[in-house]
């Protein structure tokens, strides 16, 4: 990590047009990545800034690389970024005035420590001109997204939310959950911040308004009513149990509560209890009072009360300190909350908290389509041109703003205060990792905490789909897009997990080699844990030797007798087989990552032994697709049945011609 000390306080800013999102007032003012880049990746490193002043020469030759790129730029809207000298884009900006901002990065004497470092790295640079400003927003952040540029506020949970989806291409709608692309003919109701927000809001609404939830082809399959009628969640229009009328107005119904008319369906029901009571239906009157009952848990699932305030509506609150920012995200549809999650942006310690805000909303509205309305927790730089990208994107009239006083105040606060308790809990869990990590590199001797971990596993039945595993842990816990798995393709291997073990390191190692021999992307382990004991570990240095890698630091973990958890035995080179005390934290965190290395294994290996499953002879006849495929099982019954079929059974089969029975025919006979 650099050292704070580096940041100075005060920082003398170029002159500025006042343009740019990341950057606004300045490129000196721009939020870098900095606390979550690889260790290694240039900005990074105790020594990266001594380092920085020994080379005036790298920062000289920096900003005239950008001088160069002056003489031909043009005073337009646009995007520009640096990229380094193995071609990695170090920072995407955007500009009103291209060559007037990239400008301020040749006035080198004014600029603070970290964008000198990003001039000096700067090897190249490219351009694109827009037509306007906002256009040039809606790219910038579009290329921050895919390209992660490490100088960059970067959002990097920014996964699609699901949604409640009512169908409306089939003559009985189907309830259920959708995420993704919307290609569907279809009404969409969310965000839901989580699977499990969504999955009880269905589940409630099936009990209120007895939809189906199955899938079409189940639909159009079914002779007699399945479990959901059994337990009044369904009506059960696959065998006509409801007219279309009843059905299409329990859907009209649905649709009506999850559009914010909740109040008028409720009503709507306690009359129907009421007038059913009346005459004297009292089984009418409970199946009213259960589906009343549904809706209520359904409101009830809400800790702040926003009706009479807002309808749709996102409330975005920032909270920064200690160099980090938490960003908590509130979704209110129809006067309903939808629940919130808490984001962690990366971005250099230093960076001011609106100017982290505005990029993060910039970025996660990229592939999402914001609200009518958009609450924020601070004034954000440039806060006009962001509001009309968002409206852009979405394709209608968006608010962003920022009250500061009244009932949408309120709102907002009390996102605040669910920032800054997540900020906390992460602040918490970040100093206990640290502590954990320090004991890791004293447990094994290391130069200091490690950065990155990986740990491998291997996991087969008998050697069938055998795969070989590999999870990866640093400062932030689990970091999960870095998971590899390896399906075991070396012949004999499968079974032998000696064999197994070697061709992972081997690939492992001997493509680290070939991707990043400079070790400057972040992607080489300061410790290796291997699940197995001396063989093990004695194998894996000799596929690291044979690769000349001789200073990345192997460990053996083997459960002892019994194979009893907190009795794991520990191998090194040189080093006798030792123990950790059965209440150490240290062994607690290292035998999680043994168990998460073997939960990843397991789980890849029954993926794979299930894909397998699915699979028949008939697959590898060329020119059978699913369709053929169908038609033949269902004429036959079995695959071993249409392998010992004849000819004339063969084209018997609908939708099998005599050139198509031909073929399958002597794929099973070419021998015979």
């Amino acid at each position: 990590m650099p050292d704070t000390a580096d940041t100075p306080t005060d920082i003398t800013l170029p002159e500025t047009d006042g343009t740019g999102l990341l950057d606004a007032g300045s490129p000196g003012a721009d939020a870098l990545q900095g606390a979550d880049a690889p260790k290694g990746a240039g900005v990074h490193g105790a020594d990266a800034t001594p380092s920085l002043r020994r080379r005036p020469a790298d920062l000289a030759r920096g900003a005239e690389v950008i001088r160069d790129h002056l003489k031909t730029l043009p005073q337009t809207p646009g995007v520009y970024r640096m990229l380094a000298g193995d071609g990695a884009v170090l920072y995407v900006g955007k500009a009103k005035n291209l060559k007037r901002r990239v400008f301020n990065y040749t006035q080198v004497n004014r600029l603070p420590v970290r964008l000198q470092r990003m001039v000096s790295e700067t090897e190249t640079m490219e351009f694109v001109t827009t037509h306007t400003e906002v256009e040039a927003l809606l790219l910038e952040s579009n290329l921050i997204k895919r390209l992660m540029p490490r100088y960059n506020v970067l959002l990097r949970d920014d996964k699609t939310f699901p949604h409640i989806m009512i169908t409306k291409d089939h003559d009985y709608p189907q309830l259920t959950k959708h995420r993704g692309a919307r290609s569907r003919d279809a009404d969409y109701f969310g965000p839901f911040a989580s699977a499990g927000a969504v999955n009880r809001t269905i589940t409630a609404l099936q009990r209120a308004f007895l939809l189906r939830n199955c899938a079409d082809t189940v639909f159009a399959a079914r002779t007699r009513p399945c479990l959901q009628y059994q337990i009044k969640r369904c009506t059960a229009p696959c065998v006509e149990r409801v007219s279309p009328a009843e059905y299409q107005a329990q859907v009209d119904q649905a649709r009506a509560f999850l559009s914010g008319k909740s109040r008028d369906i409720q009503t709507e029901f306690v009359a129907e209890m009421t007038k059913a009571a009346e005459n004297l239906d009292y089984e009418t009157a409970a199946r009213y009072r259960d589906r009343i009952r549904a809706l209520t848990a359904v409101q009830a699932h809400q800790d702040i009360n926003v009706e009479g305030v807002i309808e749709d509506a996102d409330v975005i609150a920032a909270h920064a300190e200690g160099g980090m920012t938490c960003v908590q995200v509130f979704f209110f549809r129809g006067g309903r909350n939808y629940g919130n999650r808490a984001y962690f942006p990366s971005h250099d310690k230093s960076a001011e908290t609106p100017e982290v805000l505005a990029a993060f909303i910039a970025q996660f509205y990229e592939n999402k389509a914001a609200p009518g309305l958009v609450l924020v927790s601070h004034d954000l730089p440039e806060q006009e041109l962001l509001t009309e990208a968002l409206a852009l994107r979405a394709g209608h009239r968006v608010e962003l703003a920022a009250p500061k006083r009244g009932d949408k105040r309120r709102i907002v606060e009390h996102a605040l205060t669910n920032a800054r308790e997540a900020h906390g809990r992460r602040l918490a869990e970040s100093s206990s990792q640290a502590r954990l990590l320090d004991g890791v590199a004293t447990v094994f001797g290391l130069d200091g905490p490690p950065q990155r971990i990986e740990v491998y596993d291997n996991s087969h039945v008998q050697g069938a789909h055998a795969i070989g595993a590999m999870i990866v842990a640093g400062p932030e816990g689990f970091i999960k897009n870095a998971y590899r798995k390896f399906n075991i393709k070396t012949e004999g291997a499968a079974g032998d997990d000696f064999a197994m073990m070697r061709e992972v390191m081997a690939r492992r190692f001997g493509r680290a080699i070939k991707e990043d021999p400079e070790r400057t992307q972040g992607t080489w382990p300061d410790l290796v844990l291997i699940d197995g004991g001396i063989g093990q570990l004695n194998m894996a240095l000799g596929v690291l030797a044979d690769l000349g890698i001789d200073d990345v630091t192997l460990v053996g973990i083997a459960k002892g007798p019994d194979r009893d958890a907190g009795r794991e035995r520990f191998f090194m080179p040189d080093r006798a087989p030792f123990q950790l005390e059965i209440r150490d934290p240290v062994l607690y965190f290292l035998q999680r990552l043994r168990d998460e290395a073997h939960r990843f294994a397991i789980g890849t290996h029954r993926a794979k032994r299930t894909k397998a499953l699915g699979k028949s002879m008939i697959d590898e006849i060329p020119g059978i697709g699913p369709s053929r495929k169908k038609a033949l099982l269902h004429h036959f019954g079995s695959a071993v049945a249409v392998s010992r079929a004849g000819l004339a059974d063969l084209e018997s089969v609908e939708g099998i011609s005599k050139t198509v029975a031909k073929k399958i025919y002597d794929h099973f006979h070419s021998d015979g």
